[in-house]
């Protein structure tokens, strides 16, 4: 299947659910060809939790939601061992945490231990119970959601957390037309359940299609110069990291496929750079004081660094 076949399937089948965010779907299907993972930030009631569950339904992975509280336990998330008085036996109960697209709601309410459960499933592809270190299933994709604007109750995601998200999508209102649409679909009930319309077979052919896009060395060098750069911007006390560099290449990559290309340009690196490194960021106190913002930064850096022809 081609890349640009798979993004139009997928749109259409979860506009039966979502109306517009055409940009937050094709990110997430980046996140998950490139095998990373997302934050969507944005207010209550802007259809975040719709959006997740109506992407995993459409790929045909198994879905698992976690509604992230500050009570909740790391053993909540990937699981315990039990006594089983049947058997005589200790047994591993395996937490939400063993899916293939997991929706960790509300990520930052819950308290940094409980977060940080969360690191080496992201990072390793594994989780580690009472001493026993189990694989999580492949493609594992975690797709977190955030209220940017709370600040009762909630914690601060720490900087080696956010650098282990790939992507950080910004869900805003919809437009007039969308929500006039979404209402009058409301009204109607013209809103229905997405459909399975790949396979996990299908999804795994994918991933390993969109690892084979190439990058030359021109391209390699201008991705670089973009992340040197953030290093250097007297404006940023924290620039982005070697994963960072990592991340922008691999979601450059699977831009390139769902564009229909067997190679990287430019305009891929372009297209993903502000998703990818903004939320990693660091802006200097008296700098974000002015209103200086992460996003504007990597859109200037963006504008500066010339062009491979």
């Amino acid at each position: 299947m081609k890349g640009t076949d798979f993004l139009e399937k997928l749109k259409d089948e979860m506009h039966n659910a979502v109306v517009g965010k055409d940009d937050v779907i094709e990110m997430l299907a980046i996140a998950l060809l490139a095998e990373g993972h997302v934050i969507l930030e944005g207010i209550p009631g802007v259809a975040k939790t719709t959006i997740a569950k109506s992407f995993a339904q459409a790929i045909g992975l198994k879905f698992s939601r976690i509604q992230l509280t500050p009570d909740l336990l790391p053993a909540d998330i990937i699981g315990t061992v039990y006594y089983n008085q049947k058997t005589g036996e200790f047994k591993i109960k395996k937490g939400p945490i063993f899916g293939n697209v997991v929706l960790a709601d509300e990520i930052n309410r819950a308290q940094p231990k409980t977060q940080s459960a969360l690191l080496e499933a992201m990072q390793e592809g594994q989780v580690t119970i009472e001493g026993h270190t189990l694989r999580l299933p492949r493609p594992f994709l975690v797709i977190a959601t955030k209220n940017p604007l709370e600040f009762e109750g909630v914690y601060t995601l720490p900087e080696a957390q956010l650098d282990r998200f790939m992507i950080r999508v910004k869900v805003g209102y919809p437009d007039r037309g969308e929500e006039l649409e979404m209402l009058l679909r409301k009204d109607r009930g013209k809103f229905v359940e997405v459909r399975q319309v790949f396979t996990a077979k299908q999804v795994q052919a994918l991933i390993f299609e969109a690892r084979k896009v190439g990058t030359s060395e021109p391209v390699l060098e201008y991705l670089y110069e973009i992340i040197s750069r953030t290093r250097s911007d007297d404006r940023l006390l924290i620039g982005a990291s070697p994963r960072a560099g990592e991340h922008l290449l691999y979601a450059s990559k699977a831009r390139a496929f769902l564009q229909g290309r067997t190679y990287v340009i430019p305009d891929d690196i372009k297209a993903v750079a502000v998703n990818v490194l903004a939320h990693r960021l660091i802006v200097r106190a008296e700098y974000e004081l002015e209103g200086l913002k992460p996003e504007t930064v990597v859109r200037e850096i963006l504008d500066s660094v010339e062009v491979p022809v």
